[in-house]
This record gives C-alpha cells, structure tokens and sequence, in this order.
C-alpha cells in the first residue's frame, strides 16, 4: 500500500513546486520592471539637480534588488527539491522492481531442484551423444551404398580421363596414338606406330590407375 501511495505524493509535490517556480518567475519579472522605473526616475531626478529625490529613489532601488536577488535564492532551492523527489521516486522505482526480481528468483529458486537439474543436464548430453552416433552410422551406410552403386561408373570415367588427358584412343582391343597427342611423343604422318597392350597398361600404371 505505501509503494502505491508514495508515487501519488510525489506526483502532488511536484505540481505544487511547478507551481510555486512559476508564481517567482511573475514575481521576479515585476520586480525587474519596476527596477527600470525606477532606474529611470533616478536619471530624471539628477538632470534636474533634485538630490534628495535621487536618495530616496536609490534607497528603493537597492530594496528591489535585494527582493530579485531573493526570489533567484528562492528559485534555486525550489528547483533543488523538485531534483530531489524525482531522485527519491527513481530510488523507489529501483526499490520495487529489485522487489519484484528477488520474489521472482525466490520462486524459481523453490522451483529448481539442484540433483534434478544436474540429472536433466546429463540426460541431455548422454542422448545427444546417442543421436550423433546415430547420425554418424546412418551416413556411414549412406556412404557405402552409394560408393557401392557408383563405383563402377566412377572407375570406367578416371579410366576414360586418364586416357583422354594422355591422348590414347582406344576401339575394341587395339589402342593407336595419334599423330598430335598430348604426352607423347610426336610421330610423322607417314610413320604412325602401333602401341602395344603392355605399353598401355605401364602408362596407365604410371598414372596410379590399375
């Protein structure tokens, strides 16, 4: 009841400073327009050699500025109070929500029990060390059936690569170079040579296919 209260009577306190901060600020606005009268009255008075009336009106010049000089004194230590209540509703705002955070830890707290929680966080990482092993033994026989179904496929291409990239080319059971081929050394045209099996299978042995 009292942190609900307390916010209305800072509110209340800081209409009434507003208001009084405004009624010095007319206050003081007066008194510097009669301050001006009276300055110049003053010039008046001298011109026209009336010395008495430049005392008496001096007088009253220097009560007047004492008054403005307070209602500045005044302004001060009103704007100070009004700081101080909004610091004080601030702190109490502070006050309240670290209220609020410490009911709300204490009821997690009763909520939370340690050897559980401790129980829960091993469960979890014994089941995610399950489940990337099987992960794991699902991509191995991915792996192997389709390495298996490709294999021979993949072998006959690197075979027709290494073929190709060293300019062998090869119709049924006999296997010629021809006259421009690359790895080779070159033949003229009247004498193209016949390579043999055996010369093939060096070559292809050489390139790391069996």
């Amino acid at each position: 009841a009292i942190s609900v209260f307390f916010p209305d009577i800072i509110k209340e306190q800081n209409r009434e400073l507003r208001g009084t901060q405004r009624a010095i600020s007319r206050d003081r606005a007066a008194l510097e327009k009669q301050e001006k009268q009276l300055e110049l009255e003053i010039k008046k008075m001298a011109k026209t050699g009336n010395k008495e009336a430049c005392k008496v009106l001096a007088k009253q010049l220097v009560q007047l500025r004492k008054q403005k000089n307070r209602t500045y004194a005044v302004s001060s230590k009103v704007t100070s109070m009004s700081t101080q209540t909004k610091v004080m509703n601030s702190q109490m705002k502070m006050a309240g929500a670290m209220s609020a955070t410490a009911k709300t830890m204490q009821a997690v707290n009763k909520k939370m029990d340690p050897q559980k929680t401790l129980q829960t966080m091993q469960n979890f990482q014994k089941e995610n060390m399950k489940m990337d092993m099987t992960e794991e033994m699902i991509n191995d026989t991915l792996d192997d059936i389709f390495d298996a179904s490709d294999e021979e496929e993949e072998t006959q291409d690197i075979v027709n690569q290494v073929l190709d990239e060293i300019g062998i080319e090869i119709s049924g059971k006999m296997a010629k170079a021809p006259s421009a081929a690359r790895g080779l050394p070159s033949a003229s045209a009247s004498s193209a040579a016949t390579i043999s099996d055996e010369e093939i299978e060096r070559q292809l042995k050489a390139l790391g296919v069996d």
